[in-house]
């Protein structure tokens, strides 16, 4: 076997002089490293369903996720992610799985029981709003309250001596609302104390990143990420990762990896990877052009109303910024907003657009925009502005002036003033 010189200290995240490495380099090198077998400085994928067993193997714990038995229990390209994962949120250990979805599935099945209540955000993800609106009630036996967390007390309010699980997440999809997480923190940990019951707060940190904000710093016990979008931030993957102690994580996996059969494929794994080592220079043009973007939409008559962060307008701007990760940070590359018009005039504009597509999804290179029309199933949770249609517009890596453009011209062509 040949004898390799390249350092392996980077690797795992330790620095070589005593100053930790910054964003950038873990981003590039956490869950990267030397193959042992050819010498080459990347990862390999590893599609094998399954590994060879020791001499003796009768006393293998063959729900095990720890070595190399079974590809559900676990793999090498997973577990390369995760460490990456881990040190990009702050948190002991991390958990990857098949989609975001099974990652929150994974959190609220895992630490919720029959009889137990949890707090969610009255925004959310549409499968977490169904999971825990509809599901876990009527299947589980699990008591459920919609709470608008972007105003604390209204958690406090809630809060009751069975309450297990605080979920928010923050910017809110689609309305962009903000949520305190350290001020919600601090309170359902105080009510923890008092009642003597455990409570965890979960954050769904998707349209954030680790880059923006790290939510474990400000006090969330699990921090939630849909690996498909910005982490990714290619459009050709789905995962999702759950950030939080080993002795969660050990839970995660026995229920929702090993017997729920949640896994991420290796490849998905390792595209994931790749994608996300440029995932600093990626989220900066995202909130560069977002807001942007979004200045630039608040001063069009024909605009109705404008969601974003970053705008001094929003009306928790001064948490979103309080929350901020590091002095390059942003707001994130999702905004949402209303034209002055019907139904038929929303879809108008969207027909004339050359630079950006009617897709879902977020986080992609390219821009995507969906309209949500009247009928939302969560349309009664929204802002009254919400109420007649709107957009949520995810801003991809094109040059933010073409994305201007494209937006005016269909503006003009679609029989709006700009």
């Amino acid at each position: 076997m040949l004898g390799y010189m390249t350092s392996d200290l980077v690797h795992h995240g330790k620095s070589f002089d005593g100053k930790p490495l910054g964003f950038g380099t873990l981003s590039i090198h956490l869950g990267n490293g030397v193959d042992a077998e050819t010498g080459a400085i990347r990862r390999p994928i590893t599609l094998a369903n399954a590994y060879a067993l020791p001499y003796d193997p009768s006393d293998i714990n063959w729900s095990s996720s720890d070595v190399n038995l079974y590809t559900r229990n676990g793999h090498p390209n997973q577990r390369y992610l995760e460490e990456k994962l881990a040190r990009l949120e702050g948190s002991e250990d991390a958990v990857v799985l098949a989609s975001g979805v099974a990652a929150l599935s994974a959190t609220f099945t895992t630490f919720l029981n029959r009889g137990d209540h949890a707090i969610f955000s009255d925004t959310t993800y549409i499968a977490a709003y169904r999971l825990l609106n509809q599901i876990l009630p009527e299947k589980y036996g699990i008591e459920t309250s919609i709470v608008d967390t972007s105003d604390p007390q209204n958690v406090a309010a809630a809060l009751r001596p069975n309450t297990k699980l605080v979920h928010i997440e923050t910017p809110a999809n689609p309305t962009l609302k903000v949520s305190d997480i350290k001020a919600i923190a601090d309170l359902v940990h105080e009510h923890g104390k008092k009642t003597g019951v455990e409570t965890l707060v979960s954050v769904d940190n998707t349209f954030n990143t680790p880059y923006n904000v790290r939510p474990l710093d400000l006090g969330a016990d699990i921090v939630i990420e849909s690996l498909t979008k910005y982490i990714n931030g290619h459009g050709d993957a789905l995962g999702g990762v759950i950030a939080t102690t080993k002795a969660r994580t050990d839970e995660i996996r026995f229920t929702a990896q090993v017997n729920f059969g949640g896994i991420i494929s290796p490849f998905n794994a390792w595209l994931i990877n790749r994608g996300s080592v440029t995932l600093p220079l990626r989220i900066r043009q995202h909130n560069a052009s977002a807001l942007a973007i979004a200045k630039h939409l608040e001063s069009i008559p024909s605009v109705r109303f404008v969601a974003y962060p970053g705008l001094e307008s929003h009306p928790h701007h001064d948490v979103a910024v309080s929350q901020l990760a590091r002095p390059d940070s942003g707001f994130g590359g999702v905004l949402s907003f209303g034209l002055d018009t019907d139904h038929d005039g929303h879809n108008r504009f969207v027909s004339k657009l050359n630079v950006i597509t009617s897709a879902v999804s977020l986080g992609h290179d390219e821009s995507l925009i969906v309209f949500l029309g009247e009928d939302d199933e969560r349309q009664y949770l929204y802002p009254p502005e919400f109420h007649r249609g709107f957009f949520r517009l995810a801003i991809g890596l094109e040059d933010t002036d073409d994305l201007i453009r494209d937006i005016d011209h269909a503006l003009v062509a679609a029989g709006f003033a700009v």
